[in-house]
């Protein structure tokens, strides 16, 4: 039986998972965060996160649902980093659509994607010799897979990502970056506070919000309570 705050971050010594760490666990949850390397365990501690070392990127379906038995969410913030597109095919899109299967597999009930916010349409725009190609293509194709899934899931799309404090307000946007609801047309920033991004997955799960929903958004004035339904 899921304990109903339990967190599993996949990709725990990255940026934005190192933000969400201690923000998940200050909103009530314990937190578990993989990561490959055990000399970032530390750092992971230190958020108040109980590191576990398990490279996703190797890792079986198996292997993986037996270490997301137990737990409430799954937050997948890994990444290959870019550079080299066979790895990013085998972390961004490979790894994680066996994160995806695993948390299933497990009978985890939600599972929260840090993509991006072109990630519906980059790919039928973009030239397939563009460095940014295999990047896109993954993030699509893993993308897909979860909403094709039984899972519980949110799809968050940031926009550029930026070291600024979080502001706690964002503006939402379509597939394409285009404002939605009142803000309509082309939003003033196209960034996105990394540690926003921490308080958007924080509030996803917290209060159990944005369910089936690909959420994509900027830095801007909404509160994220008021832009999160």
């Amino acid at each position: 039986m899921a304990d109903q705050r339990k967190v599993v971050i996949v990709g725990g010594h990255g940026k934005i998972a190192l933000l969400a760490a201690p923000k998940l666990v200050e909103a009530g949850f314990s937190v578990e965060s993989l990561i490959r390397n055990p000399d970032q365990a530390e750092d992971v501690a230190a958020t108040g996160a109980s590191p576990v070392v398990l490279d996703v990127e190797n890792s079986d379906t198996e292997t993986l649902a037996d270490a997301f038995a137990g737990s409430s969410a799954v937050v997948f913030s890994a990444g290959a980093g870019g550079g080299n597109p066979a790895r990013t095919k085998a972390v961004d899109q490979d790894a994680a659509i066996r994160t995806m299967d695993a948390a299933a597999q497990a009978g985890v009930p939600r599972y929260v994607m840090v993509s991006y916010v072109r990630s519906e349409v980059d790919i039928h725009n973009l030239d397939p010799e563009s460095s940014f190609y295999p990047y896109a293509a993954a993030k699509h194709h893993a993308d897909n897979h979860l909403r094709g899934s039984a899972l519980d899931y949110t799809i968050l799309g940031p926009g550029g990502l930026t070291n600024e404090p979080a502001s706690g307000k964002i503006t939402t946007v379509d597939a394409n970056g285009a404002a939605t609801g009142s803000a309509q047309g082309t939003p003033e920033s196209t960034s996105t506070s990394r540690e926003n991004v921490a308080e958007v997955i924080t509030y996803a799960l917290s209060a159990d919000v944005a369910r089936q929903q690909t959420v994509n958004f900027f830095d801007g004035e909404t509160p994220i309570a008021d832009a999160i339904h």
